[in-house]
């Protein structure tokens, strides 16, 4: 294993990745609940079964 040095590590991290990660997972997990809100209010029985297995009922 080799050291690398102080002034190529700062060249190969960049700061932005931690944020455009975190903004593309905020992004999907809203339109994931969007989706199922959605169905909630379109459905007739209330109830949303989406792939993975998950279900939601609204009483």
């Amino acid at each position: 294993m080799r050291k690398i040095p102080l002034n190529d590590v700062e060249l190969l991290t960049s700061p932005g990745e931690a944020i455009t990660l975190t903004a593309v997972l905020a992004v999907m997990a809203i339109a994931v609940v969007a989706v199922i809100i959605y169905q909630l209010f379109k459905s007739k029985n209330g109830s949303v079964k989406i792939p993975g297995g998950w279900s939601f009922t609204w009483k």
